[in-house]
C-alpha cells in the first residue's frame, strides 16, 4: 500500500511548477502529512490566466477527432494508474479504499462520455420563412466555445468532479483553469498528468494550488474568464456570484436531501438503499440521505431495521477493505457536526444509535423527534447523521420534505405510480430517484438543483452546454 506521495508540482499554462513556499496535504485518517503542494502567489494566477487566453484560441481550433483521442487518451492514463489514482483519493480525502476505486471508474466513464459528446455538438437550420416576407432567406446556428472556463472543485470527489468539468471544457474546445480544494489537491493534479500524458496542447489546462482567499478572487473575476463553475457550499457560492461579474455562472451548492417511505414500500431494500445513501463517504456527499419521511405504519419496523442496519457498518481504517466508513476530512468538520448533534439533543432530539467523536471520526448516527427547526433539519450536515421523521402520508411528507432552502435530488419508496407521479409534480428539487435513495446518480445524467441548490446542470452533455454559445448564420438568397 502507498503511504507518501512525493510533493506535488501545480501546471501552469502546460509548465509543471515548483514554489519554495509549499502547503501540506494531510491524511486526515492520522493527520499526518501525506504530500505537499505549491502555494501559488497572485502573479501564478495571472500567469495562469494570461496562457490561457492563448489556450483558448489552441483550443478552440482543434479539430474534433484531436479532442475525442486526447480524451480516450486520458481515460486510459487513468485506467492503467487506476490504484495510482485510488490510494491518492483514500490517502487524502476521506473515502475507503472501495469507494475511492469507485470514483476513479467513475473518472475514466466521465472522460470517455465527453469524447462521445464531443462528436455531438451540433446545431440545427432556422426556418426563416415562418415570418412573413422572408421567404428568401435560410440558415443555421452552431455552437462555438466560450473562452477560459474557471473551475472550483470540492473535496469530497477530488477526482471525479474534476473530470466533469476538465471532461466537458476539453470537449467542447475551451481551455479552463482548475483550482482544487486546498485540502485534496493531488488527485486534480493527477488528472492533469493524464492529460498532459494525452497530448494535450499546452495553455489549454492548468490546475493551480494554493489559497482560495490569495487567489480565489483574481480567478473568478478576472475579465477574460468567461465562465464560472463552482461545486461547494451555499454561503461560498453566493460571494462568488457577487464577485464574478458578467459571466456565465454553473454552480452545485449542496442540499439537504429527503427520502419519502410510503406504506407500500419494501422496507428491507428501502433499508439498505437508504443506509448506503446516508454513510456512503462518510455523509459527505452533497446527494446523501439526511431526511427521511417514513409514514406511521412502516415507521416502527422501518427505525428498527434502519438502526440494525447502521449498526454493522465498521468504521475504521480507510485503506481495510472490510471498512465501511473512514474519518471526515477533518477533526474540524467531526466537532462541527458533533456540536450539531448535540445541539438537537439539547432541543429534545432523540438519539438511536451513534453520536460518538474519536478525533476525525464520527460514528453512523441516528436521531429521531428532532425538531423541524433545527439547524440540523434546516443546514446540509455533510456527515454521517440521518434523520428520521413520522408523518401521516404523502401529502405531509412532501410539505415537509420542500421546507428547506435546498432542491438538489430527492428519493421516494413506493409502488403506486399515481404517488410517485403525485411527488414529481410537487416535490421541488432537480432530480426524483423512484425506489432508489437521493443519493443515485449516473455521469451522463442532468445534475443540479433549485433554489439555494445551485444554478444550471452537469453532467457531460449538459454541461458542454453550458460552455458553448449559440452563433446564428443568416443568407439572404
Amino acid at each position: 500500500m502507498m503511504t507518501k506521495i512525493k510533493g506535488k508540482r501545480m501546471l501552469i499554462g502546460g509548465r509543471w511548477i515548483e514554489k519554495e513556499e509549499t502547503i501540506n496535504v494531510y491524511d486526515p485518517q492520522d493527520n499526518t502529512i501525506f504530500s505537499t503542494v505549491p502555494k501559488a502567489t497572485k502573479e501564478d494566477m495571472l500567469h495562469a490566466i494570461e496562457a490561457a487566453e492563448e489556450g483558448a484560441k489552441i483550443a478552440a481550433q482543434m479539430p474534433v477527432h484531436e479532442r475525442l483521442s486526447i480524451l480516450n487518451k486520458a481515460a486510459d492514463y487513468v485506467l492503467e494508474h487506476s490504484e495510482l489514482y485510488a490510494e491518492t483519493i483514500a490517502s487524502e480525502g476521506s473515502k475507503t479504499i472501495t469507494e475511492a476505486r469507485a470514483e476513479v471508474s467513475r473518472c475514466v466513464d466521465t472522460l470517455r462520455i465527453s469524447a462521445e459528446e464531443a462528436r455531438r455538438i451540433n446545431g440545427e437550420t432556422i426556418p426563416f420563412d415562418q415570418m412573413p416576407g422572408h421567404e428568401n432567406r435560410v440558415g443555421y446556428y452552431y455552437k462555438f466555445p466560450i473562452g477560459i472556463i474557471a473551475a472550483i472543485t470540492p473535496f469530497n470527489d477530488p477526482l471525479n468532479l474534476v473530470a466533469h468539468k476538465i471532461g466537458p471544457a476539453v470537449a467542447s474546445g475551451n481551455a479552463i483553469i482548475v483550482k482544487p480544494a486546498t485540502l485534496t489537491p493531488i488527485s486534480a493534479i493527477l488528472l492533469a498528468e493524464a492529460f498532459d500524458a494525452a497530448g494535450l496542447p499546452e495553455k489549454v489546462l492548468s490546475v493551480i494550488t494554493g489559497s482560495g482567499s490569495e487567489i480565489g478572487d483574481i480567478l473568478i473575476s478576472h475579465p477574460s474568464i468567461r465562465m464560472v463553475s463552482f461545486t461547494g457550499g451555499l454561503e461560498t457560492g453566493e460571494q462568488i456570484a457577487k464577485k464574478a461579474g458578467l459571466k456565465k455562472l454553473s454552480m452545485e451548492l449542496g442540499s439537504n436531501s429527503p427520502v419519502i417511505v410510503l406504506d407500500d414500500a419494501n422496507i428491507e431494500d428501502t433499508v439498505s438503499s437508504c443506509v448506503s445513501g446516508a454513510f456512503w463517504a462518510v455523509g459527505q456527499n452533497c446527494l446523501g440521505v439526511q431526511r427521511i419521511f417514513v409514514t406511521e405504519s412502516n415507521f416502527d419496523e422501518f427505525v428498527q431495521k434502519f438502526i440494525t442496519k447502521t449498526n454493522t457498518y465498521k468504521v475504521g481504517d480507510k485503506k481495510d477493505e472490510a471498512t465501511n466508513m473512514g474519518p471526515l476530512i477533518s477533526e474540524k468538520e467531526a466537532i462541527r457536526v458533533e456540536e450539531w448533534v448535540n445541539e438537537a439533543l439539547d432541543e429534545g432530539a432523540t438519539l438511536l444509535t451513534g453520536g460518538k467523536r474519536d478525533g476525525a471520526f464520527y460514528s453512523p448516527t441516528v436521531l429521531t423527534n428532532v425538531s423541524t427547526d433545527a439547524k440540523i433539519a434546516k443546514e446540509e450536515i455533510f456527515g454521517p447523521v440521518v434523520l428520521l421523521f413520522q408523518v401521516k402520508d404523502l401529502d405531509e411528507a412532501i410539505e415537509k420534505a420542500n421546507d428547506v432552502n435546498y432542491g438538489l435530488q430527492a428519493g421516494i419508496f413506493t409502488k403506486d405510480i399515481k404517488l410517485a407521479f403525485e411527488a414529481i409534480k410537487r416535490l421541488e428539487v432537480g432530480g426524483l430517484m423512484i425506489n432508489d435513495s437521493s443519493d443515485y446518480r449516473i455521469d451522463g445524467m442532468p445534475f443540479g438543483g433549485v433554489k439555494g441548490s445551485g444554478l444550471g446542470r452537469e453532467g457531460v452533455k449538459y454541461t458542454i452546454q453550458e460552455m458553448t454559445e449559440p452563433k446564428v448564420i443568416q443568407f439572404k438568397l
